[in-house]
């Protein structure tokens, strides 16, 4: 339909080690009485694609969490991008392109806001060796070789030292989103 734009909405911390335990199935079905079109979930952790007229992240993002509070009685950050945005994302990531590095160690975290430089600079004390971070826009990209679990780059940390609401992927899930909304396009004829 023309008019709507595609978006991906990032959902922090549901479905993870059995605290805000929302089936995909019951997501989905939210998603569309908001009268979302072609909702799409990416496993079981909270990462929703749609098609919609209304323009606004922002306020997108504001009426899914107001929804997730009333339909299932907890707070979730929330966090939306156009699938543009999204791709531009995963286009400017400086660690992709690396040959030493391993890609499985790859992991964006997307920042409700770009956050001060200074900020940014920062976090360097927190990484540890091997680790790598850089911040582009509301993208803060981290190579954590020995893994995301291990980092002190969590999303915690970040949230405080930047002053920012914040929500990691890992690569592979990034690369999955911008797939599945071309497809979604595709589909529609985009």
């Amino acid at each position: 339909m023309k008019g709507l734009q595609t978006y991906v909405c990032l959902l922090r911390g549901i479905n993870v080690s059995g605290q805000k335990l929302i089936k995909m199935d019951a997501l989905r079905k939210m998603f569309e009485s908001l009268k979302f079109q072609d909702v799409t979930t990416y496993v079981q952790s909270g990462n929703v694609l749609f098609r919609t007229a209304q323009s606004s992240t922002d306020s997108l993002g504001v009426k899914i969490r107001a929804r997730i509070e009333r339909d299932f009685r907890f707070d979730v950050a929330v966090t939306v991008l156009t699938a543009v945005e999204l791709k531009r994302a995963m286009k400017l990531n400086p660690f992709s392109s690396k040959k030493e590095i391993v890609e499985k160690g790859l992991y964006v975290t997307f920042l409700s806001k770009k956050p001060l430089a200074s900020d940014v600079v920062s976090l360097k004390k927190y990484s540890t060796s091997g680790e790598g971070f850089e911040g582009i826009g509301k993208a803060l990209y981290l190579y954590c070789p020995r893994g995301y679990g291990r980092t002190k780059l969590s999303n915690n940390l970040v949230e405080k030292k930047l002053s920012v609401s914040a929500t990691t992927r890992n690569w592979r899930t990034v690369q999955a989103l911008c797939l599945l909304s071309e497809q979604i396009e595709e589909k529609i004829g985009l």
